[in-house]
């Protein structure tokens, strides 16, 4: 025999071989797993409930300062003393820091000087009209000479005006070497130290942000102005606004809506709001990301299950249901909105008391029967007897088995 023929032999041999191995082996399958792969599937099932049921809009929003003032030097000078402390609440009023004064108030004391030396000038002056008047009714004084002196009274008057407009803008200078807080405002960091040299409306010594009441601003899509609109003519107080925390979990604070922006963005197909909390307890802060629910109607008598029995395919939003002979039912239904506490509102689909399926949808399909358990139960382990009767099963089907491939 060739070569070639003595592989061929071998390789149908080894071919054999693997076929026989394989129907054996799927004869010999355990029935406890057919048995297993027939048995109810655990799941855990709730009952629609009716209740009124708020209905909210969610977005993500940020937290904004009331005010924010950062407060610049008005004059130039060295810095001279600061009288806050960062971080802390600074009431309204309130000196914040001290430029050195002293050029300036000699600047406010020579202007003074001159408002009184032009003073004295005018009262002299005054003084010699006087006298011409009178020496006037005498004739003693040509009407020229009284007219010129008149005049020199008038443009005395107009130089002591202008004076005491140039101790007024002194003086005022002088005043912008204290700084005062003009908001209640919580102080940043400092951004300039004593000693050094600040240049006027050049230099930013500290900034303010009020924090008391705070305003979150968020933004919904175009598709929601009417539902916002309408809730807000309803409700004269305003739409109930919470915000919570990055993982929805717990609400922050509560507050009211102020603001609907006057326009939609073209380019994105959204509109601004603007809400306002108390923030009594500080637990907004400007700059910090918060989730924003907005309450804009309550549903009379609606039903709502758990968010975790809705489930998303390719035709819509459906939830499996409970069927009387143990079987689930996939069921089509229209999602109403959040209903708050990790429920949903079902528009349609869906009736009070139906029984849906929240834990363990990945191992149904429609028909499957499943084993109900209410939330937080687990199965039973399977009895003694059940464990006995699947290795019986196991054994029983090796043994057919064996006979077949005996055969």
């Amino acid at each position: 025999m060739s070569r070639w023929k003595l592989a061929l032999v071998v390789a149908l041999l080894l071919l054999a071989c693997l076929v026989g191995w394989r129907i054996y082996s799927s004869n010999a399958a355990p029935g406890a797993a057919r048995a297993r792969a027939d048995a109810p599937v655990p799941v855990t099932v709730v009952a629609a409930k009716v209740e009124d049921v708020p209905v909210y809009l969610t977005a993500l929003g940020t937290v904004q300062a009331l005010n924010t003032v950062a407060l610049n030097a008005q004059v130039s000078g060295q810095l001279k003393a600061l009288h806050f402390a960062e971080g802390e609440e600074i009431v309204a009023g309130t000196l914040i820091a001290e430029i050195d004064p002293r050029t300036l108030q000699a600047a406010l004391d020579q202007a003074t000087a001159k408002q009184k030396q032009d003073a004295a000038q005018l009262s002299a002056s005054n003084s010699t009209l006087a006298r011409y008047e009178e020496l006037k009714k005498k004739n003693f004084v040509s009407a020229q000479d009284l007219e010129n002196q008149r005049q020199t009274v008038r443009q005395q008057e107009a130089l002591v005006a202008a004076d005491a407009a140039a101790v007024s803008s002194a003086r005022t200078q002088l005043g912008y070497t204290r700084i005062t807080a003009p908001i209640t405002g919580v102080a940043g960091i400092r951004q300039v130290d004593v000693g050094n040299l600040v240049q006027a409306n050049g230099s930013t010594i500290v900034t303010l942000t009020q924090v008391h009441p705070i305003n979150v601003v968020f933004t919904l899509p175009e598709q929601n102005l009417d539902a916002v609109r309408s809730a807000q003519a309803a409700d004269a107080a305003g739409i109930e606004i919470a915000a919570l925390d990055r993982s929805d979990a717990h609400v922050i604070a509560n507050g009211v809506l102020k603001v609907i922006d006057n326009q939609i963005d073209t380019s994105t197909g959204t509109f601004k709001l603007k809400s306002e909390f108390a923030n009594a307890d500080n637990a907004l802060w400007p700059g910090q990301f918060v989730n924003v629910r907005a309450k804009v109607r309550t549903v009379k008598g609606g039903v709502v299950v758990p968010a975790t029995a809705l489930q998303r395919g390719p035709a819509g939003s459906y939830v499996y249901v409970l069927q009387a002979d143990g079987t689930v039912a996939m069921t089509p239904v229209v999602a109403g909105g959040d209903a708050g506490n990790d429920q949903v509102l079902v528009s349609s689909g869906l009736a009070a008391g139906d029984r849906v399926v929240t834990e363990g949808q990945f191992r149904l399909k429609p028909g499957s029967k499943v084993q109900a358990l209410a939330p937080g139960e687990t199965p039973a382990p399977p009895s003694t007897e059940e464990l006995a009767k699947d290795k019986g099963q196991g054994g029983e089907a090796q043994r057919r088995g064996g006979r077949r491939g005996g055969g």
